[in-house]
């Protein structure tokens, strides 16, 4: 079977075709820009070498279109015709608390997911038209939902409630999510099959760590916690996201500001973080460029970000009595060997020990711990794509049965 799957934002649709017979990837690549001026498609070439096309994309059918047209392009494509792709996945950011597992698409999972778009604007609307132009341009090809915080529904109402009126709760739905399900979900399995141990006896602590960060508590194989909340502004700092802040001290600034409800959510997603605190960028190569010039605020964004993934760590610990699996991965975590050292350092009353020597690589599955340290800290590269694929083919293949 092959699986085209599709990560469809507000302007853009990563996407990535798999032969599932191997899990072989045929072709990925991106569009960015659409419904901007200079939008354009990047495919990534077998040699390496990545080739841009410039197109007018006004929508995500003429962006969908496009991807369609590559993979069929004789050059650089992977197809013969469209037919030969037997169903299409998709990541869908927010299923609040109506899809608690993955699905295939219909006129109410649209409907679902349309109705969620208030608590995620910018990504559900953005996965919505993608589903919905792959269905007009191949309305006979099944479709799958794979959402991202369904691998956290298994919180306990104590770890996934606000301290709100239960009412408002009941009526808005407002209530912790989580996001990154798809590869908390996929590191924390991967990280079992590499040590050779039961998933449904351990104690995991997930740090998917890139510009945008969360942990998540895996114990026994199920979620009991993770740092993200209604939206993925709350828990670490990050790229350019505050994360936790004091709701009273953003109620002063609007004052301050003189910054409305939406005005003030855009600066804390686009302005702060890293990328606040330095001054600088949000990028972490270009802050670890900053610290090497002898720049201070480059230092203390560091040591922020550093402590308050310790400071997760430690928490989720106490809240599952122990650890036994500390996972790194994501853009930060699996190349800034500097962050996964501090964070991990001081914690030999954990079991935590570190090896410098191991610490030092990027990208690869390894084990990052010493051999006498109690707590494993291993890396492992994150694959959404490929938890994706293969919800689609069962789903898929469960309902041709």
């Amino acid at each position: 079977m092959k699986v085209l799957v599709l990560n469809c934002g507000s302007s853009s649709i990563k996407y990535k075709l798999y032969d599932m017979a191997d899990e072989q990837v045929l072709a990925q690549g991106g569009v960015e820009r659409i419904g901007l001026d200079e939008a354009f498609i990047k495919v990534n070439l077998d040699n390496g070498e990545k080739r841009k096309i410039m197109a007018d994309l006004p929508t995500h059918k003429e962006g969908v279109a496009l991807v369609f047209k590559v993979l069929l392009d004789p050059e650089i494509g992977a197809l013969q015709s469209l037919d030969e792709i037997d169903a299409v996945g998709h990541r869908i950011v927010q299923g609040g608390d109506i899809f608690e597992k993955s699905c295939i698409v219909t006129p109410e999972v649209e409907a679902g997911i349309e109705s969620l778009i208030d608590l995620a604007p910018v990504h559900n609307a953005g996965h919505l038209r993608g589903i919905r132009a792959v269905d007009a341009l191949m309305p006979h090809t099944p479709q799958v939902t794979v959402f991202d915080n369904a691998f956290h529904s298994t919180m306990p109402a104590h770890a996934y409630l606000y301290a709100i009126p239960y009412d408002l709760y009941k009526k808005y739905h407002v209530r912790r999510y989580g996001f990154h399900g798809t590869s908390h979900r996929y590191v924390s399995q991967r990280v079992c099959e590499f040590l050779g141990v039961d998933i449904n006896k351990m104690k995991i602590i997930t740090c998917h760590i890139g510009n945008g960060a969360s942990v998540a508590a895996v114990q026994y194989g199920k979620v009991i916690d993770t740092s993200m909340g209604l939206t993925p502004l709350a828990g670490l700092m990050m790229g350019s996201r505050s994360g936790d802040i004091d709701p009273s001290a953003v109620t002063y600034l609007m004052e301050k500001l003189h910054m409305e409800p939406q005005q003030m959510a855009d600066w804390l997603n686009k302005e702060c973080g890293v990328l606040g605190i330095t001054g600088l960028s949000s990028d972490m190569r270009e802050v670890e460029s900053a610290l090497e010039a002898g720049d201070e605020r480059a230092r203390l964004a560091l040591d922020m970000y550093n402590y308050r993934i310790k400071k997760y760590i430690g928490a989720y610990a106490a809240a599952m009595n122990g650890v036994d699996i500390i996972v790194w991965t994501a853009g930060v975590g699996e190349n800034q060997e500097s962050t996964r050292w501090e964070a991990c350092s001081g914690m030999e009353y954990l079991g935590v020990k570190m090896d410098r020597e191991r610490n030092h690589c990027r990208g690869v599955e390894q084990i990052l711990s010493a051999d006498d340290s109690k707590v494993k800290v291993v890396m492992i590269p994150t694959d959404e794509e490929i938890v994706i694929a293969r919800d689609t083919v069962q789903l898929v293949s469960e309902a041709r049965k």
